[in-house]
């Protein structure tokens, strides 16, 4: 490690993969944001999913002031991770194979809906069942993940692939297996992950890509404006019932 403190380096660390994600992503997320413009004009809704930490960039996108609201959690009971006891069951529910059809046979979803999957490793049964079924039911998928993974990790999957491999557009986030971007010789394991920031990053750039190609078409983009300015919930309002039907986070 540099003469820096360490939180000076986790920045450095971070700024770095922000960099490394807007110059090389920059393709897929405008593919990304496209796919997301394409299915609010055709009258499609949004969806997003992810388990464990991965499931924070999910709801960093679910029922957001600046964010498109037509953008909806898909939950799977006990997969955050950290709301279920003990924390390790969330875990352990990635890898069953078979629940993801469950879910997704039970959610709202249906042909012509678009999904983000987010799953850091992309290796766990849940994600990569998730896609598969998804595509089969005529949902487009969106896969958010680290692609060094698949070339250092072993499926877990039945398959043998990951999720990389059943999506329409993919998201690296360029983050090194482990998601611990410092080492320390006094301390035993590396440490301080990067992965929510980047991939958080990375959806936004996403939305904000959405947004701006709905615009660019000549329809208004479902924004939702801060509770906590004046005539924010007003306009919320408004936009809730133009689009309740495909609002499910409301009821």
């Amino acid at each position: 490690m540099s003469d820096r403190t360490p939180a000076g380096q986790f920045f450095d660390a971070a700024i770095t993969l922000l960099q490394r994600v807007r110059d090389e992503e920059a393709e897929p997320v405008q593919a990304a944001g496209a796919l997301l413009a394409d299915t609010v004009a055709d009258g499609g809704r949004l969806f997003a999913f992810g388990a464990g930490h991965s499931s924070l960039a999910a709801q960093d996108v679910v029922y957001r002031a600046g964010g498109l609201a037509l953008m909806n959690l898909l939950t799977v009971p006990g997969v955050v991770g950290v709301d279920v006891m003990p924390a390790t069951l969330g875990s352990a529910l990635e890898r069953v194979d078979g629940l993801a059809s469950v879910v997704l046979e039970t959610s709202p979803l249906r042909s012509g809906d678009a999904l983000v999957i987010i799953s850091l490793s992309g290796r766990n049964a849940l994600p990569v069942e998730m896609a598969m079924k998804a595509r089969s039911l005529g949902v487009r998928v969106i896969g958010v993940t680290s692609v060094a993974y698949a070339s250092e990790t072993t499926s877990r999957h039945t398959s043998g692939t990951y999720l990389k491999d059943h999506c329409d557009v993919v998201l690296d986030s360029k983050i090194a297996i482990g998601d611990a971007e410092l080492t320390l010789d006094t301390i035993p394991a590396p440490f301080a992950p990067a992965s929510t920031v980047v991939t958080s990053a990375l959806l936004q750039a996403v939305m904000a890509t959405a947004a701006a190609t709905l615009a660019d078409r000549g329809i208004e983009p479902p924004l939702l404006r801060s509770g906590n300015v004046d005539g924010g919930h007003d306009w919320n309002g408004r936009v809730f019932e133009e689009y309740r039907d495909r609002i499910f986070y409301q009821y």
